[in-house]
């Protein structure tokens, strides 16, 4: 266990704890002007508190949290659908399928959102000219519209990927189970629903709390689609919020409480959702 638990603590105690330390100081400068020498104090949790005050950091949370309530659904009902039809005794082609369907997984965020940006812009976008080719004036990058943009760049990019552990999932059953079901008389679509989606509820919950983390921490595409729009600004999302403090604003005290204060609502959210399904399977036993 020792070399596991040096990496573990090097790699991941360490980080988190200076994280914690670096949120409990502050930069005072001295001088004139205060252009002198920079030292750092203790300063408690003010920088919680200065965080906790920003209304565009707040604003940024519930941003997320609404995203997260759409997106999240809509790619987990999207990615099961895939999987059940791709393992459906009727599939063909079902290998060229996975490999067309995780392709997206296997780009990197930021090259996704350049692409996508691409298709977004007026004046560049197929989709625009399209559009606009029958009578309909759309903006993807409007205040109204580019929140939903971005989750159509997350969920084209990460469907593939949810799919794949669902269908990993499906391979663990044992083949018997649906035999059973057929001499039975259940049709396909009840062994769908009656057979292979409660044997998928341990990897729907785990994709699930994987998405919660990763809505939360949203950065990449709205960091990439930024430039592009006046309707994505610093404090779109806490993360990007925490970056433009810490390398923007200079100010990575107050940058850290925040990312301090994403960790512990990702962590709130996460076993919040895990209490709340664990509590629905002890009551359906």
């Amino acid at each position: 266990m020792l070399p596991f638990l040096a990496v573990f603590a090097l790699c991941y105690l360490a980080p988190v704890c200076y994280a914690v330390w670096t949120s409990l100081r502050r930069t005072r400068r001295t001088g004139p002007l205060g252009l002198g020498t920079e030292h750092d104090t203790f300063a408690g949790l003010a920088n919680y508190a200065q965080a906790l005050a920003d209304d565009r950091f707040l604003t940024g949370f519930g941003r997320v949290l609404l995203f997260g309530a759409v997106q999240i659904p809509l790619m987990t009902v999207l990615a099961t659908a895939l999987a059940l039809l791709l393992e459906s005794a009727a599939a063909r082609w079902v290998t060229f399928f996975r490999g067309a369907f995780f392709l997206p997984y296997g780009v990197p965020g930021v090259i996704a959102s350049i692409l996508w940006g691409f298709l977004y812009v007026p004046g560049l976008s197929p989709l625009v000219r399209i559009a606009q080719g029958v009578g309909w004036n759309v903006d993807f990058l409007s205040r109204g519209s580019v929140l939903w943009s971005v989750a159509n760049i997350v969920t084209w990019q990460f469907t593939g990927y949810t799919m794949l552990v669902l269908i990993a999932q499906l391979k663990s059953v044992p083949g018997e189970l649906y035999e059973a079901a057929r001499i039975d008389g259940a049709t396909a679509w009840q062994v769908a629903r009656y057979v292979k989606l409660p044997l998928l509820r341990p990897a729907l919950v785990l994709t699930t709390v994987f998405s919660i983390i990763g809505t939360l921490q949203l950065f990449a595409e709205p960091m990439v689609l930024r430039p592009l729009t006046s309707s994505i600004d610093s404090g779109y999302t806490p993360n990007l919020h925490a970056y433009s403090e810490a390398f923007v604003g200079n100010n990575q005290h107050r940058a850290a409480a925040e990312a301090v204060l994403l960790a512990l609502v990702a962590c709130a959210a996460s076993f919040g959702f895990l209490r709340l399904v664990g509590g629905r399977g002890k009551e359906r036993g």
